[in-house]
């Protein structure tokens, strides 16, 4: 289908909106979250209401966001359009148009504005997403860390391992949240004992800048079980990612067991760096496929220990709720929430 061919309307046609209105006629909307291999798209009819039909496409299978958006349309909706959209894309959002890390798209909003015929399109981070559906999780799609429960009064973060270590934020203002995406995962690496010092002597032999995201994340993991085998004083074999958890959580290998115990005791320490940074004392919230898989093993691991481990700080962040997104689509309902967000600002004016 070519990029500009107009879509059908969702609902009853007429005038664009009024700012007063806006409110009133931003929905049906079309949500989407965009990642290297994958492009998920959803439908959302009202403020607050759940998406609905999510559909998940491949991103090499189509040469841009516009094709892949209007396939997914044809398929769940006969090709109609929707009034706006919301579009989380796992890369820095500067400007209107951005080139997407891990996939050969580049997307404008502009673009996909006119190939939609939507009247209104938003472009956010990924992590910007995420910490906008925080205060929508219902306690079925959290796995609480620790005895605190979080609290969606207050200020909550998000910290990803996956791919990468993504990190946001999101504070209450009046009625709506207002997310802040950051670079944290690229700040420098802490150690919190001897032996994580040794780790990060090792790392720092191969990079002259060791963030935490270079040991604490889906790329960072090699990396981090090369330095926990050197400190351990054994020979360092080379291994993916994904060997090293299989090897430590079905064959007991003592190198990958210390590699995973590392990885999420460091995560902690990161982890309420993170609460202390942004005063996130609604909840701190891990998100990523890396630590669901790692199940009743970061359960069980140093991670709410050393989150707490802040020595005169160690009771403000042992009142804070730590807990693992299990919810299927975050994303998604982020990126909703936005549009949410966008149509309660459009009634205050």
């Amino acid at each position: 289908m070519s990029e500009s061919a107009a879509l059908p309307s969702l609902s009853a046609g007429g005038t664009g909106p009024s700012a007063g209105d806006r409110a009133a006629t931003a929905y049906p909307a079309l949500v989407a979250d965009v990642g290297g291999t994958f492009v998920r798209f959803a439908l959302v009819d009202s403020p607050g209401a759940a998406v609905r039909d999510v559909r998940a496409f491949r991103c090499a299978e189509f040469a841009s966001l516009e094709e892949a958006a209007a396939a997914y349309l044809a398929d769940v909706a006969a090709g109609a359009r929707p009034i706006s959209a919301a579009f989380a894309l796992a890369c820095a959002i500067d400007g209107d148009a951005v080139r997407m890390t891990n996939n050969p798209w580049t997307i404008a909003r502009s673009k996909l504005q006119q190939a939609l015929g939507a009247r209104h399109v938003r472009l956010i981070n990924d992590f910007e997403a995420l910490a906008l559906a925080l205060p929508r999780l219902r306690r079925d799609e959290i796995d609480p860390i620790g005895t605190a429960a979080p609290d969606a009064s207050g200020p909550m973060a998000v910290v990803g391992p996956g791919t990468g270590l993504g990190v946001a934020c999101c504070v209450p203002v009046g009625e709506r949240w207002v997310a802040l995406p950051t670079e944290g995962g690229h700040v420098t690496a802490a150690a919190a004992d001897d032996f994580e010092a040794e780790v990060l002597h090792v790392a720092r032999g191969e990079f002259a800048h060791v963030s935490a995201e270079r040991l604490v994340s889906g790329m960072g993991l090699p990396l981090l079980h090369r330095a926990v085998a050197t400190a351990r004083g054994v020979a360092a074999e080379s291994l993916p990612a994904e060997e090293i958890a299989r090897r430590a959580l079905t064959l007991n290998d003592p190198d990958c067991l210390a590699t995973l115990d590392t990885f999420c005791a460091m995560l902690g320490t990161f982890a309420g760096n993170v609460a202390l940074t942004v005063g996130a004392r609604g909840g701190v919230f891990i998100a990523g496929g890396i630590v669901q898989k790692l199940g009743r093993f970061f359960e069980q691991s140093r991670f709410r220990s050393r989150f707490e481990a802040k020595g005169r700080f160690a009771g403000y962040l042992a009142a804070i709720g730590t807990a693992v997104i299990t919810a299927p689509h975050p994303a998604l309902a982020g990126a909703a929430a936005a549009i949410g967000n966008e149509t309660i600002a459009a009634g205050q004016r």
